[in-house]
């Protein structure tokens, strides 16, 4: 299985490849070639151009939620690449969202996305092959990864406080144990890594990787990093919504990899 990052805050130096405050991975599994999430717009597709990747060759999206930095480059997607493929996400993911003033949900819906993407919204896991697992909604039981609201969800035309139930992962099975690839962890990266753990029965974490929404080194980050520890986590790779101070800090418990644009993961042999 090999992972490529095709869009990030950060790029690598000396590799000439575009970044954003957005997120967007590709994964290739045999047959199978997922597309996690679509960044904000339709840079993701550039950095592959330049890496030599043909995305007409995905035959699956998944959305980790419904923000506009992670859905924001469907429309262009689909746009340029008209080949079946099969859209798999929470059913909450096409909300409307506000917050701070903005409009900050996936710019277009469902039915914006042509006969040739078939859409699968679940709350529950969802295997896409015998080693990728789209977790579904993820429950929340570690009192310092909860009350994460994110402005606002419009739920039947009223607006509510938006704790992002349709925040997912997916989670990959590796001989060397549990590889979770998280978009931003709004449901809190602990509680993400244990239902990864429940759901795919894997003893053994191979390595946690993607945005965290984490950025002050608190009481509350200490304690998820003190669960993270308890999981088995060792490897660290944080993305996106990952502030300095906190990857300084992980990297004092952990070991953790930067990453950048372009970056190419093989797990497994």
């Amino acid at each position: 299985m090999k992972l490529t990052l095709l869009c990030d805050n950060h790029t690598y130096i000396d590799r000439y490849y575009l970044g954003e405050p957005a997120f967007s991975v590709l994964i290739e599994d045999g047959k199978t070639t997922v597309l996690f999430d679509t960044g904000y717009s339709g840079v993701f597709i550039e950095n592959a151009r330049r890496m030599g990747i043909d995305l007409a060759k995905v035959t699956h999206i998944v959305l980790s939620h419904g923000h506009n930095d992670h859905t924001g480059g469907l429309a262009e997607y689909r746009k340029r690449f008209a080949q079946p493929v099969t859209l798999v996400a929470h059913p909450a993911v096409f909300a409307r969202r506000r917050c701070d003033g903005l409009e900050v949900g996936s710019p277009i819906g469902p039915e914006e996305l042509g006969e040739n993407t078939r859409t699968v919204l679940r709350k529950e896991p969802i295997w896409l092959t015998e080693r990728i697992c789209f977790l579904g909604e993820i429950p929340r039981g570690y009192p310092f990864e909860c009350g994460r609201s994110v402005g606002e969800r419009f739920a039947d035309g009223a607006a509510v406080p938006d704790d992002l139930p349709d925040d997912t992962a997916l989670a990959l099975r590796t001989e060397e144990g549990l590889f979770l690839l998280t978009g931003c962890a709004h449901a809190g990266v602990a509680n993400t890594l244990r239902y990864a753990l429940e759901v795919t029965g894997e003893r053994r974490v191979a390595a946690v990787m993607g945005g965290m929404h984490l950025f002050e080194t608190d009481d509350d980050f200490r304690s998820c990093m003190r669960e993270l520890k308890r999981l088995g986590t060792e490897r660290l790779i944080p993305c996106h919504c990952t502030s300095l101070a906190v990857k300084a800090a992980m990297t004092a418990e952990f070991d953790t990899a930067e990453a950048g644009v372009g970056m190419t993961l093989t797990l497994g042999r």
